[in-house]
Formats: C-alpha cells, structure tokens, sequence
C-alpha cells in the first residue's frame, strides 16, 4: 500500500531519532499486513464463472514512459503473458520518456474504446487530465509506480520505501555505519523521488557514512552512460576513499559495476534496486562488487497489474492502492552456479509466491483461452 504523506514523516522520524535498526522490521510487519488485506480485497468474488465482461477477447492498451533496460523489458513480457493467458490482445505504446506523448496515447487509447488501460510511470500533472478522459468514458485505469491519485484509479507499486531501505541497511551494516559513498539518481519519476525520501532519512541516520559524489541521468542507453560518469568518478576518488555505491535503479547499478570492474576497484561495494535475469548475471560473477539488490519481479509486477485490471473489468473490488512486497537479494546467499529469476525463489524466501489479486474464475478463463 501506498504510505501517506503522514506516515512518511513517521519512518523518517523514527529512523533518525532511533539508534537501532528495529523500526524496520515494524515497517514490514505494517507492509506485510496492507499487502494481505489488499490481496482479500482483491479476492471476494469466489464464483468460478468467468465473468460476463470477459466472454469476449479484451482490447488492453499498455502505455509506458520509457522501456529502458531488462527490468522494463521483462515487465512488458508478464503484461503480454497474463493478457495472452486470458484471451485478450494488447498494444504497447512506449513514449521515450516523453510525458506527452504519453498522455496522446491515453487519449488515442479511449477513442480507440479500448476495454482498459495499463499506465506504466508518468506523473500525473501530466497525465490527469487524459487519465479523467478514460475514466468519464467508462475505461478502467491501473498504474504502476504513478503518483496519481483520484477515484477509479488504482495504482501499485513496489513500495519504493522498503526498496530503498532494505539496500540501504544492507551497505550501513557492511560498512561498519562509518565511509564515503557516491549517489546515482535521477529526480522526475515518482519512485526515484519515493527512495530519495528514504535516502535523505538514511544520511541523517547515519550521519558518519558521507555523500562525496553524486550524479545520475536518464538516457537512451542509461547503463552506458552511467559507466562513462562513474568511471570520472573513480578517477577522482583514488583507492581508498569510496566505500560504496548506491544505484536505486539496475540500470545505474549495471553502469557503475562495469566501471568499478573495469578500474579494478573491487574494494568498492555496489548497491543497488530492481533485479532481472541479466543482473543476477552480474551480481553472480566472481569479481563483481554489486553485493546486494532489494526488488520485485517485473514480470509478476506486470502480471498482477494486468491481473488488477482483468478484476476490475469484471466489476470486483479492488484496492485504490497496492504495493508488491519487495525482496532483498544478496550476493552471499546465491549459490556458485548461475540462476535465473524463475529460479530465485528456491534461494530468496517468498521469491515469486505472490498471490495477490487471483480470483476463482481465473483458472477458467485461462482454460477457455488455450490454443
């Protein structure tokens, strides 16, 4: 569930004031049970009858930000896997990180009378007044790591506060509280400005790990990009003065991997958000300094906001905000031989055994539909 505005001045509160790392734990239990009364109210029609609504192949229109990386890649896929499994046909608009491009596409979508829609980012100064166009025609709306925030729309995230929190507990712990760290991060985008709010928490928590280098853009080839700043950085900052890294973004963390292994400067440790199969294969290398990662999987992250929708066609209940449970992944806990994320689960406990927003008629509608 999506904290308010409330509540985060309470976790910023109690990780500043407290000396220990408990409150945390507290966090989770909160998420914990937001998630499991989430997922009952996504579950309270227990016919198995396919709804009437969904007797017929859907039109989906999936509109995204940006498709930048695996973890986007790998989201699109569980978006297309769980609309293909339920008879349906979707078309992926990609808006280059153009805000209105991807407000266009909303309004190409509703007079397209698509049956729903998926939204994938955006900001909602941007986007709402589009948003209110599909929702005055009667178009259901699920967004993913969106900051909006009106009726009829719901929106899930990844609960971009235990995402930055977890990582960033992780590095304070394995560097002793006390060291330099450089920042990659981008401002404009709803769930980096979320973890910048736990990040700002943790500096305060921690007021001996420093901040001695900061940067960070989103480009068309991010990774790329990240590894030609870090390695200016690195330049900078001889042997010996950075402890770590920490990338809210993989694509920031495969940037400054590359670079720290490339300059030989093992020494520094990477810390990172979001994980997919090419990731696990740089976190798994023998040299690579990228020890941790807390995220969810992106194509489950697809497959229950398609899952959200499909509910929400049928005239269910669902929740006006969600937030998928994140997982923290290190490197010592992954076994010698290379796993993918399919995999994950057998290593990572909870890894990949959501079952958030199944409902009985699903398993029908899935049958009718095979091929």
């Amino acid at each position: 569930m999506k904290w308010t505005k409330g509540l985060v001045l309470l976790l910023i509160s109690i990780l500043v004031l407290t000396a220990c790392t408990s409150e945390q734990n507290q966090v989770n239990q909160s998420t914990n049970n937001s998630n499991q009364k989430e997922e009952t109210l996504t579950n309270t029609n227990k016919s198995t009858a396919i709804p009437e609504k969904l007797k017929k192949p859907l039109k989906i229109a999936a509109i995204t930000q940006l498709s930048i990386g695996t973890f986007s890649s790998q989201y699109i896929a569980g978006v297309q896997a769980q609309v293909k499994q339920f008879g349906g046909e979707v078309q992926v608009y990609n808006a280059d990180n153009d805000l209105a491009k991807m407000a266009s596409y909303i309004d190409t979508a509703v007079s397209q009378k698509v049956d729903g829609i998926l939204l994938d980012h955006g900001r909602a100064d941007a986007l709402l007044p589009s948003v209110k166009k599909a929702i005055a025609a009667g178009i259901p709306v699920i967004a993913f790591d969106n900051d909006l925030r009106i009726p009829g729309v719901t929106v899930i995230d990844q609960d971009d506060y235990s995402l930055a929190w977890n990582s960033l507990r992780t590095l304070a712990q394995d560097i002793g509280g006390k060291g330099n760290i450089v920042y990659v991060w981008v401002g404009g985008f709803a769930p980096m400005e979320n973890r910048n709010v736990i990040y700002n928490a943790f500096r305060q928590r921690y007021p001996d790990i420093k901040e001695i280098a900061k940067f960070g853009n989103a480009t068309s080839n991010t990774a790329l990009d990240t590894q030609t700043q870090m390695e200016a950085i690195l330049q900078k900052y001889p042997k010996g003065q950075i402890d770590a890294v920490f990338a809210p973004w993989d694509e920031f963390a495969k940037g400054v991997t590359r670079a720290i292994q490339q300059a030989g400067r093992n020494e520094i440790k990477v810390y990172g958000i979001d994980l997919s199969d090419e990731d696990l294969q740089i976190i798994q290398q023998k040299n690579s300094p990228w020890v941790a990662t807390t995220a969810t999987d992106p194509s489950e992250v697809g497959k229950i906001q398609t899952r959200l929708l499909y509910q929400k066609i049928a005239g269910e209940n669902v929740p006006q905000v969600l937030s998928v449970q994140p997982h923290l992944v290190e490197k010592k806990n992954l076994p010698s031989q290379p796993v993918n994320m399919n995999q994950l689960g057998k290593y990572i406990n909870g890894w990949g055994a959501s079952q958030t927003a199944i409902s009985p008629w699903m398993d029908k509608l899935i049958e009718a539909n095979k091929k």
